[in-house]
């Protein structure tokens, strides 16, 4: 039985990989966290050390790190969501007078993409990241 550089069976398939969570710098930790919790009808979580969560409910925390010291670098965060709750989700955007666009590069406002035969839209959150809501996922090669 082959054997790969740690002594484990190469032959084995590989175990699972999965994202757990992960940082997103905000200026201020709670504004940004409420703030996609409400757009996603989700809830913040407790602090945890420097950062306050956002529990995705598929294993994977958003944990919001306050950052100052320099510029935020923007990011791009897309969720996939149901679509029964996805016009929810853009009425929350328009009730808190946040535009939405049809595009990534937010060309289009005001409007939705149908990508894959979905629902999509992009929105930015009070640092700029660039946040992606979806009913569908990407067909990918």
């Amino acid at each position: 039985m082959p054997r790969d550089q740690h002594g484990q069976d190469a032959s084995a398939a590989p175990a699972a990989v999965q994202l757990n969570h992960t940082a997103v710098y905000a200026t201020d930790r709670h504004l940004s966290a409420e703030f996609l919790a409400t757009v996603l009808g989700l809830e913040v979580g407790a602090p945890f050390g420097p950062f306050l969560p956002v529990d995705l409910g598929n294993g994977v925390t958003l944990d919001f790190y306050e950052k100052r010291d320099e510029p935020i670098q923007s990011q791009h965060y897309a969720f996939l969501v149901p679509d029964d709750l996805f016009d929810t989700m853009i009425a929350r955007l328009d009730a808190v007078a946040v535009t939405y666009y049809a595009d990534p590069g937010h060309t289009e406002p005001g409007g939705i993409n149908r990508l894959f035969g979905g629902r999509g839209a992009y929105f930015r959150d009070p640092d700029g990241h660039n946040m992606e809501i979806m009913t569908r996922p990407y067909v990918r090669p």
